[in-house]
């Protein structure tokens, strides 16, 4: 079990907190659902109107970092301006992440892409400042959707 960390990443679902949970666990080695604390009885309080069973407290760690999430109805989404950085070791461990969690089309540029919750994450190589130096190589990243190493290596 990962120590908790004095900050945490905190993920707001309208109601797929417990989908979100079992889907990343299963994409990230070193990874698993540390607890969940469900919404009470509706019945309780009128607040929890069509929330009972739903996630009011999730704890998981991905990769051996700790996370909590909710389910908290629709008033917040997620966008690209917050994302969660993938440092992979090679282009077999790129092209892993990306099949697993790329599933928006438009939103894939320069390593970004958006999975099925809308959650943003960057699948780069580790060495991604090295494949970087040079205008041509830039200009190389600008143009790719998903990373591909050789072509970064070769520009």
């Amino acid at each position: 079990m990962a120590e908790l960390s004095a900050i945490q990443p905190c993920l707001w679902f309208d109601d797929q907190a417990r989908a979100a949970m079992a889907f990343y666990v299963d994409v990230f080695p070193n990874s698993g659902i540390t607890r969940i604390d469900e919404y009470p009885d509706e019945s309780l309080d009128e607040h929890f109107a069509g929330m009972s069973g739903k996630v009011l407290n999730g704890q998981f760690t991905l990769n051996g970092v700790a996370f909590v999430c909710l389910d908290g109805g629709p008033l917040f989404t997620f966008n690209e301006s917050i994302s969660f950085v993938v440092s992979c070791a090679d282009q077999a461990e790129i092209d892993h992440y990306w099949s697993k969690l790329s599933s928006v089309p438009e939103s894939e540029q320069c390593g970004w892409c958006r999975d099925r919750f809308g959650v943003s994450w960057q699948i780069i190589p580790s060495n991604m400042g090295e494949l970087t130096r040079r205008p041509e190589q830039i200009q190389v990243m600008m143009r790719q959707k998903k990373i591909v190493i050789a072509e970064l290596e070769n520009a």
